[in-house]
């Protein structure tokens, strides 16, 4: 499957239809993805969630057209797909800074301004290549610390780091009650909004159904599936988070689209036993879960 040329289809619609409603399922079915498939390879490929870089595009687009012509303001909101002049307003002065007017009457341009995105049609060559294990995990149950938090503009990079820094400074998991195994956590994704960008991230650890969770922690069940394995490759503490993240993106760029798999839209998350313990050769797994890509 040629999840650049997929994408770079979604990209060009975009732009020619930037003064239409836009949603997610419109740009996954010309993708030929998932909703939720397309949303996490869109934001790997691109550095951005969809539906953020499509804001981000109507009002660069807005912000070109109030500096190079007469236009009325209302007339470019229109144009750019916001049907009321207020919600404009107030959309383009938080991104900006300053309203519509005030931009207009400005001596030069500014930003941010977010240029149609390009895509690298030149694969990585001579790169590491991961082979996942196929498995199905059991149902299984969690007792932990539950975050909300998006993945626009990054907040989630900063997010999630700070929580586990938290967890970790202040001993938080000697709170969850009679973890079934003491040395393995677990930092899982869930409940995600594919418009918004909002999910739900839990630190947690494995526990038996039906146990109470104390006052401030969550109890979570989730269902037995089938996931692809990774686990990332060995680094030091310096580049453990390093190492983390690039498995990440390899999964969405490099190992799904020769896969004949695709997510299947429920809950992905990071593993960590004691072979994060130390400085040295730390690595942990990523499970996503995955089912049989339908076009492939």
């Amino acid at each position: 499957m040629d999840y650049i040329n997929s994408i770079q289809l979604t990209l060009d619609y975009i732009e020619n239809h930037i003064h239409e409603h836009i949603s997610l399922e419109q740009l996954a079915e010309i993708a030929c993805f998932s909703p939720f498939h397309y949303h996490r390879v869109f934001q790997a490929m691109i550095g951005e969630s969809v539906m953020e870089y499509v804001r981000k595009r109507r009002l660069t687009t807005a912000a070109e057209r109030l500096f190079y012509t007469n236009e009325k303001v209302i007339e470019i909101a229109i144009s750019v797909g916001f049907q009321y002049h207020e919600s404009f307003n107030r959309a383009f002065k938080k991104f900006y800074g300053v309203s519509p007017k005030q931009y207009r009457g400005a001596k030069k341009m500014s930003g941010p301004l977010r240029g149609k995105a390009c895509l690298n049609k030149n694969p990585l060559i001579g790169g590491l290549e991961m082979k996942p294990k196929l498995l199905t995990k059991p149902a299984f149950h969690i007792i932990g610390y539950e975050l909300k938090t998006k993945n626009q503009d990054g907040q989630n990079n900063q997010d999630i780091p700070e929580f586990w820094q938290q967890y970790m400074k202040n001993k938080l998991g000697a709170a969850i009650p009679n973890p079934l195994h003491h040395n393995e956590e677990y930092g899982i994704c869930t409940d995600f909004n594919s418009t918004s960008g909002e999910f739900v991230y839990i630190i947690g650890m494995e526990v038996a159904e039906g146990t109470i969770a104390p006052e401030g922690l969550v109890y979570r069940s989730f269902p037995g599936q089938e996931y692809a394995v990774f686990t990332t490759p060995k680094a030091n503490e310096e580049m453990f988070t390093a190492s983390i993240q690039s498995t990440w993106n390899y999964i969405f760029t490099e190992w799904f689209p020769k896969s004949g798999y695709e997510h299947n839209g429920t809950i992905e998350f990071e593993f960590y036993d004691e072979r994060c313990y130390g400085t040295e050769d730390k690595e942990m797994d990523i499970y996503i879960p995955v089912k049989k890509a339908e076009s492939f």
